[in-house]
């Protein structure tokens, strides 16, 4: 938390924030606690563009980004802090660019890496709080742990589809932390990305609002914070609901960082289709030899979704989507295609068609699994399709 530092608040900044002056709440006082206050957000996408970019509104003295990736143009639809004229650069580079403009009097420090086990607690220990704008498990977990060992509050967050979720962890000894709320992992490939699942643009910012929210009350000792709770968010029935969380007993101490993609059971060199589970996969270059040659009958099967497909498929491809599969309700057709043809399954990136082709395997239905699904198929073979 931060310390009682004396700052003072010049002429520019009491015209800045007089809103937040005139708030009895807040004040002077608080307003020099933002000042001095520093903070960690960990992504600069979905949750972390309204995050930071609401931070910096707000005043806060020092903001650390750590980011290790490029701006994409599919990012836009949501990540609001990056633009048309940032595509092609590192995050950071484009988040610290809005943020200068946004509030020249942040000090804003970036670091354009993965954060890892060897080096979360030199980044994370300068930083008042952390605030998550991540989106897969293992970096959760390291984040968590890393601010349990270092006592920082952690400001969760975390959306998918229409939906999101927030929380406050490790805000005092006696808060529960994220492994209370996901003591276990799920299983690799279970729960799809943003990039397989997709996203209402919108949730994102709203759940990012709410972890600035806090992130503010804490600095600024107001309110009551959600210590102990879990916010959920439902954007299509425009709902929310609380859960109360408890730290667990029986939790083992964390001391020290791990290998979390091991925990999650993620080998580091891990694929989204070898995360899903061990099938055979084929290359987008070894499928297009096949195609040219024609020395075998093969069958393509897209197990994306019809909305999906819709946007982009590749040339005779047959769809039938993911859970029909894993509800056996597609077995039949599946297991008379694979009788004559060689059948070779895709998705966007590989995850769910291993997923489908471990449940055939239930059926004895042999199948190959596209390494990288379409997106690569995009990327190597057909630059003219359309990529999401």
């Amino acid at each position: 938390m931060p310390k009682d530092i004396h700052v003072d608040l010049n002429r520019e900044e009491i015209s800045r924030y007089s809103r937040h002056l005139t708030l009895p709440e807040v004040g002077i006082e608080g307003q020099k606690k933002l000042k001095s206050a520093s903070v960690l957000c960990i992504g600069s996408g979905g949750l972390g563009s309204p995050l930071l970019m609401y931070l910096a509104a707000a005043g806060v003295g020092n903001i650390g980004i750590v980011d290790f990736d490029i701006v994409d143009k599919s990012n836009l639809q949501r990540q609001i802090i990056h633009s048309d004229e940032t595509v092609g650069i590192p995050k950071t580079t484009s988040a610290k660019q809005r943020l200068n403009g946004l509030n020249p009097n942040c000090q804003i420090t970036v670091y354009n890496q993965l954060l890892s086990s060897e080096n979360a607690l030199e980044i994370i220990k300068p930083y008042d709080i952390v605030c998550d704008g991540t989106d897969n498990f293992p970096t959760r977990y390291l984040v968590n742990d890393a601010c349990v060992i270092l006592g920082k509050p952690y400001v969760y967050g975390s959306v998918f589809r229409f939906e999101g979720q927030a929380s406050v962890f490790n805000l005092t000894k006696s808060s529960p932390n994220y492994r209370d709320l996901v003591p276990e992992p799920p299983p690799p490939g279970v729960v799809p990305s943003c990039a397989e699942g997709g996203v209402m643009g919108i949730v994102p910012g709203i759940i990012g609002l709410i972890q600035a929210t806090e992130t503010i009350k804490i600095i600024t000792g107001i309110g009551q914070t959600l210590d102990k709770r879990l916010l959920v968010f439902d954007a299509m029935k425009m709902k929310f609901r609380e859960l109360t969380l408890r730290p667990d007993p029986n939790s083992p101490t964390i001391n020290q960082l791990i290998d979390y993609k091991e925990f999650c059971g993620l080998s580091k060199d891990s694929s989204i289709d070898e995360e899903a589970g061990a099938v055979k996969n084929i290359s987008v270059h070894e499928l297009q030899t096949l195609l040219i040659h024609k020395n075998e009958k093969i069958c393509i099967v897209d197990v994306r979704t019809q909305q999906e497909y819709d946007l982009v498929h590749m040339k005779d491809t047959i769809l039938i989507p993911l859970d029909t599969i894993e509800s056996g309700d597609s077995i039949p057709k599946i297991r008379e295609l694979a009788r004559e043809n060689k059948l070779i399954l895709h998705c966007k990136l590989g995850g769910r068609s291993a997923k489908a082709i471990i449940a055939m395997q239930r059926f004895d239905i042999p199948a190959y699994n596209l390494s990288g699904g379409i997106d690569a198929w995009a990327k190597e073979i057909d630059p003219s399709m359309v990529r999401y």
